[in-house]
């Protein structure tokens, strides 16, 4: 362990993985805690909570598991409250739920649309909405926020509203540092590009679908979920203290030129 977080208390809103292996929440929860922070693992499903919070057990650190929809605000307020009642404080507020529909405008109806807009950034304003006063009043805290290059470049194949809401996602978290930068408050985002985690299988169904996905990144190969983590890592810790407000491609590179098509 090393302790770039040591004595930080983390709460990480979809903490579960979806399927087997890593997702970007269960790696950086991980690495939370093997950063030294005590960690409050959130998933809508207890028991994909309850997985990560084992795993961050087994390897000797405190976390806790609890059950929130992030499109829930009496959940979500619920679930802040038992981790500050466990912990005392919140440190780190950790924002990876996210959901796609795909299809352009045309495609999708609106509830598909208002279920990826109330996932993605109502999410967002929820958990800040309950986390916020506490960090205020303490005039310290950190907020990461996971957005996606879909915000920032065409992804390959129609993906309107997931764009569309990781965008906001991206102007909400400047708003955020903006906002609470002089109450010692400092917020920024992750943008991830073509990734190797379990929410990928179904795009990974043969390798010759596999090794388009590689085409398309720079460096030539998809990134992990550790990727993401290492990234959370750095920009929960005092490390970057002095970097608020910024939109963080982890990517390979995808994000500097123009995605080829899928």
């Amino acid at each position: 362990m090393s302790d770039r977080l040591i004595g930080k208390i983390a709460i990480v809103f979809g903490a579960g993985s979806a399927g087997t292996g890593w997702g970007n929440g269960k790696a950086v929860a991980v690495a939370f805690a093997r950063q030294g922070a005590r960690v409050v693992c959130v998933d809508r499903h207890r028991e994909a909570a309850e997985e990560t919070a084992h795993i961050i057990a087994e390897e000797g650190h405190e976390a806790e598991a609890l059950a929130a929809n992030v499109t829930d605000y009496a959940a979500v307020e619920r679930a802040a409250a038992a981790a500050e009642r466990r912990f005392g404080r919140l440190d780190i507020l950790h924002n990876n739920v996210g959901l796609a529909e795909a299809g352009g405008p045309e495609d999708l109806d609106e509830a598909g649309w208002l279920r990826v807009i109330e996932t993605n950034v109502g999410g967002v304003w929820r958990t800040c909405k309950a986390i916020l006063p506490g960090m205020r009043a303490r005039r310290s805290g950190v907020v990461l926020n996971i957005s996606s290059v879909a915000s920032i470049r065409w992804p390959g194949a129609p993906a309107f509203a997931y764009a569309a809401a990781k965008a906001a996602v991206n102007q909400a978290t400047v708003a955020v540092a903006m906002q609470y930068a002089r109450d010692g408050i400092r917020a920024n985002a992750i943008l991830p590009g073509l990734l190797d985690t379990s929410l990928a299988d179904e795009c990974r169904a043969t390798g010759r679908v596999a090794a388009g996905r590689d085409r398309r990144v720079p460096l030539g190969r998809l990134g992990e979920a550790w990727d993401v983590a290492h990234a959370a890592v750095f920009l929960a810790s005092d490390e970057s203290r002095f970097i608020t407000g910024i939109c963080l491609p982890v990517d390979g590179g995808q994000s500097c030129g123009m995605a080829a098509a899928a």
